[in-house]
């Protein structure tokens, strides 16, 4: 009845009473029912890709703005962004400096603030890749990868640590997993016990 309105331009109820005595076959009721069942398909697909736009709308919103708040970072914000990163990934019982994680940009951070903050040269730092065997075959290809996002040359990186544990978690790309990127500082005993000192004024300070 809709498309009858909308393609003769006329009200509903004058549609209505032209087709009260029209009788359906069945293969008409029937066609009828699946154009409906059709448009209500294509009506919740609209709906649901208008509220997919509207949440990316509202992420990117709040992205820009923690973005703006963020700002610039001094270079004493950074000694502590990488103070609070270590107590939270770092090796805090032995007496050398050494940090894990999987997300590139963290390890980024972590390898800026070893530089900038704790003066430590390039070449005092180096990694290795800790992955799971079933990527033995791509152990090449991920060193790269965490080479180029740390900037550490491939010959700072030791012996890849293989993980012989059955894998919990399936990836469908599992060519774009590539493991955790464990960075360590070589005779780093002192400077171990510095950062304990840098984490132990935040706990002071959260405590005060």
């Amino acid at each position: 009845m809709g498309s009858i309105k909308r393609s003769l331009g006329v009200s509903k109820s004058s549609v209505s009473l032209w087709c009260s005595d029209i009788e359906l076959t069945k293969e008409q009721q029937e066609k009828l029912i699946e154009i409906d069942r059709k448009g209500g398909a294509k009506g919740r697909m609209v709906a649901a890709r208008n509220k997919i736009n509207e949440r990316l709308e509202r992420q990117n919103k709040y992205v820009k703005e923690g973005r703006n708040r963020v700002g610039d970072i001094s270079k004493r914000e950074l000694l502590l962004v990488g103070a609070a990163l270590y107590w939270a990934e770092g090796n805090k019982k032995g007496r050398r400096l050494t940090f894990t994680n999987s997300d590139p940009e963290m390890i980024k951070i972590c390898i800026k603030w070893l530089k900038e903050c704790l003066n430590i040269p390039r070449e005092d730092i180096y990694c290795y890749v800790g992955i799971n065997q079933l990527h033995s075959e791509r152990v090449k290809t991920v060193e790269k990868y965490w080479s180029d996002i740390s900037e550490i040359p491939l010959e700072h990186f030791r012996k890849v640590s293989l993980k012989k544990v059955r894998a919990l978690k399936f990836y469908e790309n599992p060519d774009e997993h590539f493991g955790t990127l464990n960075v360590r500082i070589k005779k780093s005993a002192n400077l171990s016990y510095l950062v304990l000192g840098l984490i132990a004024g935040l706990g002071n300070h959260e405590a005060n």
